[in-house]
């Protein structure tokens, strides 16, 4: 496994509860550190088969221009974005860092770092696969599965299965 890391990306946005946050907005700070086994990139050579860091940072630039009151909601459209973008991704850790927070006195920032795990085992073969386990998930969205066999293979394995598994039971 690999760690792929942009630290310091620095934007001004306007987030915040208070009203001169929104007007004047402030300086922050966003880390993404994300694991993903990038082998086969590397091997060939081929962009498309890693994480493109450029993406990373346009995802968190586009998010953080969108005016919110909490940095956590920000982190939430940032993590909900990655996740969309990149299917390689085991883990990922997500840190958004308000600088000089307005709080009555000096603080260097206020930050929210929260991290996500998205190994999983199989429910039907245990083989390790990843899997959201939400809306964005492939075995939950893009499942050619009847609806009602999946509920059934649910009920049986007690969690997602891996492609494998999913096109076993699609035929």
């Amino acid at each position: 496994m690999s760690v792929i890391a942009l630290e310091g990306m620095k934007f001004f946005a306007y987030h915040g509860v208070y009203d001169e946050e929104k007007i004047l907005g402030g300086e922050y700070i966003v880390d993404v550190f994300i694991e993903a086994n990038v082998d086969k990139a590397a091997e060939e050579d081929e962009l498309n088969k890693t994480v493109n860091y450029e993406m990373i940072y346009t995802i968190c630039d586009i998010e953080m221009s969108k005016s919110s009151d909490l940095i956590e909601t920000v982190l939430h459209r940032i993590k909900t974005r990655i996740k969309e973008n990149f299917q390689i991704i085991k883990s990922l850790t997500i840190k958004v860092s308000k600088l000089n927070p307005p709080l009555g006195g000096r603080v260097k920032a206020a930050s929210i770092e929260k991290s996500y795990s998205f190994k999983a085992k199989c429910g039907r073969c245990d083989k390790g696969m990843i899997c959201y386990g939400d809306e964005s998930c492939w075995c939950t969205s893009t499942r050619k599965v009847h609806p009602r066999t999946s509920e059934l293979v649910l009920e049986e394995h007690g969690k997602c299965v891996c492609k494998s598994c999913s096109d076993y039971y699609a035929g």
